[in-house]
């Protein structure tokens, strides 16, 4: 009966009624009279009109559109008053015409009995239904819900038809639901949750409450998080008109994006393709998640032909053959090599011509580059300084870099590469800006933390739950802003479109999320507990490790610059303070001097001599003011790197410190 096409079911419903209803009637007209006389007064004409006249009532209250597995008492209710409705109709149309011979209190009557077989038969069919599909049913998972409004209601009566779920009770924060019955399931509050779920041998939790704002799931994932269960959560109500959805069809795993505590930022479509639509784009870091992630967006928005760049082969043929496969008629050509090669760079922008470039390639990990500091400096300053000088030459139209949130105040060498990396594209604006009389556009995007991201906490944490932990972190207050990686590649791709020249654009992430708040949720979602001395018998410990070295415990996304609203309501665009061109130029090549000698003091003090605000983790020599005239610019931009004294001894012109 179940799998019948929905049209037979219904004309099957309406052939029962129209048999079923005359003698209701007739049964009414039997007990008003006592016997058969006053029935019999009546022809067969009169007992099917007002059968008809009753199935109109029920098509009104929309009985036969409903699926009578789920039929409910609302239901049952709307037919009740539509039935109701219809007797009074006809007991006004007997009173008008004054048919005296017409009893009309059989109506009344008829309205009960009426009533009850409508009753009676729709949840005895659904019963035999639920009942028969039951025993089909081979393994059921014991679920709760939580939200005992009308989407967890009409959750639960779906679940009970279910192969694959069986609601045994719901939980809710409103006290004034507590010990309630709603739909046969019993209320609990949250506050039962860890008691009840033990009790009841509950395995997962779905979350019913469609409208919910993410600050509010974010708390009600951490408070499940301590009871140890999974989580899903209610994508969408059920259609109960279609008697074909089904659970799976609205619940899902919960996401990444779940995990924000905000809702994730759309893009303006009209920004989206400025820089994209029928341009040549050429992406550095191509295969890397960022970067990767750019070029599938690029490539939905009709680029005259798209061009990736990348050091690892591996990532650079994956990242080409997902774009063959799923678009097949855009022009890609993939370009094997580092960022740092000038050559490759102009070679790749002499052959192009390229309009717009997005700026991913970078060594981003704090501890690798902390511990390898010459090769990070190496690949993220002079990386950005190569393509700011080729982009500018070849007169590229949009430039952007792909900037952190580490870069603000930077305590590690990872985001002073960032900071001299900012300054570097800031340098360029002014020199080769349309202010300048050039048609080069030199802008920054700052990230936070990318959820999803290769190096990003999630993975990681992934991976050691996996393993059976322990998930490590660096100290219980460590917080983080994130983002996923679709809006760090929409704000990239938006950022070029709003440029004017040196801006740095930043995406209001709402507020930071702490990392260990993140964790305990991950822990909940795979359906395993903490182990804490509380609870010794857990499955998963959380481990403080202690901060890494240049670590900080909460990131900025701002310095002291002047912030200006953009054409997006959720991305501020700012004005920070910069480097003289000159200036710039001769730190920067005294920092790659530096980063020759392999001593890591004298590094990190030229560091220090170019953005002022970085504080390592380890004390270094301060650099004395270093006043820089133009000759003195000149002579080490075109000094020789071949001789370690001729290095030193230049050097120590601009940071004086004690060799």
């Amino acid at each position: 009966m179940v799998s019948l096409h929905r049209t037979t079911k219904i004309a099957l419903m309406v052939i029962t009624d129209l048999i079923a209803l005359p003698f209701c009637f007739l049964i009414a007209m039997l007990l008003r009279g006592g016997d058969l006389k006053l029935a019999s007064h009546f022809g067969p004409a009169s007992y099917i009109l007002v059968a008809v006249v009753t199935i109109a009532a029920f098509s009104v209250s929309d009985l036969y559109r409903a699926v009578i597995r789920f039929i409910d008492q609302r239901l049952l209710s709307a037919t009740g008053i539509a039935l109701g409705i219809a007797i009074s109709g006809a007991y006004a149309v007997t009173f008008s015409i004054k048919e005296e011979n017409f009893p009309r209190s059989a109506l009344a009557i008829y309205w009960f009995i009426v009533f009850s077989y409508v009753i009676a038969s729709r949840i005895g069919v659904r019963t035999v239904l639920r009942n028969g599909h039951a025993g089909q049913r081979v393994a059921i998972e014991v679920v709760a819900i939580y939200g005992a409004g009308d989407a967890g209601a009409r959750l639960a009566q779906a679940m009970r038809n279910s192969e694959e779920y069986r609601p045994v009770c719901f939980f809710d924060d409103k006290h004034a639901l507590n010990d309630r019955n709603i739909g046969g399931l019993r209320v609990f509050n949250t506050d039962r949750l860890p008691e009840i779920v033990d009790a009841m041998c509950i395995r997962s939790i779905v979350i019913a409450l469609p409208s919910v704002s993410p600050e509010r799931l974010r708390d009600i994932m951490q408070r499940l998080a301590q009871a140890g269960i999974s989580t899903k959560i209610l994508s969408r109500l059920v259609d109960l008109a279609d008697d074909k959805a089904t659970p799976r069809d609205s619940i899902r795993d919960l996401k990444f994006e779940d995990l924000l505590g905000r809702p994730p930022v759309p893009p303006r479509v009209d920004l989206f393709a400025r820089c994209v639509s029928g341009k040549a784009v050429l992406v550095t870091g191509a295969g890397g998640s960022i970067g990767a992630e750019l070029c599938r967006q690029i490539a939905t928005l009709g680029p005259r032909r798209l061009h990736l760049l990348d050091h690892s082969e591996f990532a650079l043929y994956t990242i080409r053959q997902e774009l063959a496969a799923r678009f097949p008629d855009l022009g890609v050509d993939a370009h094997l090599g580092s960022v740092c090669n000038a050559d490759l760079v102009e070679r790749i922008l002499r052959a192009g011509p390229i309009d717009t470039i997005y700026h991913a390639a970078a060594y981003k990990h704090v501890p690798l580059v902390e511990t390898n500091i010459v090769e990070g400096l190496r690949n993220n300053v002079l990386g950005a300084q190569v393509i700011a000088a080729q982009a500018a030459r070849h007169g590229v139209e949009t430039c952007v870099l792909i900037s952190s949130d580490k870069a603000v105040r930077p305590t590690n060498v990872m985001g002073a590469s960032k900071r001299i990396a900012e300054l570097i594209f800031q340098a360029a604006a002014v020199r080769h800006g349309p202010g300048n009389g050039m048609n080069t556009t030199f802008c920054m995007v700052r990230f936070g933390n990318v959820l999803g991201s290769s190096g990003s906490v999630i993975p990681l944490f992934q991976r050691q739950i996996a393993r059976g932990g322990p998930l490590t972190i660096t100290h219980p207050d460590v917080s983080r802003y994130f983002m996923l990686i679709p809006e760090a590649a929409q704000l990239v791709i938006q950022a070029g479109a709003m440029a004017k020249g040196g801006d740095v654009f930043v995406l209001d992430m709402g507020e930071p999320v702490r990392i260990v708040d993140l964790a305990r949720t991950l822990i909940a979602l795979s359906g395993l507990t903490e182990k804490t001395l509380q609870n010794p018998g857990g499955d998963i410990e959380i481990r403080y490790v202690g901060l890494f070295p240049g670590e900080k415990l909460h990131e900025e996304l701002l310095t002291d610059g002047v912030v200006f609203p953009s054409e997006h309501p959720r991305i501020m665009r700012m004005k920070e303070n910069a480097l003289r061109p000159g200036v710039l130029d001769t730190f920067v090549t005294c920092l790659m001097m530096a980063c020759e000698t392999h001593e890591r003091t004298m590094i990190e003090a030229m560091v220090k001599t170019i953005v002022t605000e970085y504080s390592p983790s380890r004390p270094i020599v301060e650099p004395a003011a270093a006043p820089v005239a133009a000759a003195a610019t000149t002579t080490a931009a075109t000094a020789p790197l071949a001789a370690p004294q001729q290095r030193l001894g230049l050097i120590k012109k601009f940071v004086p410190f004690r060799i």
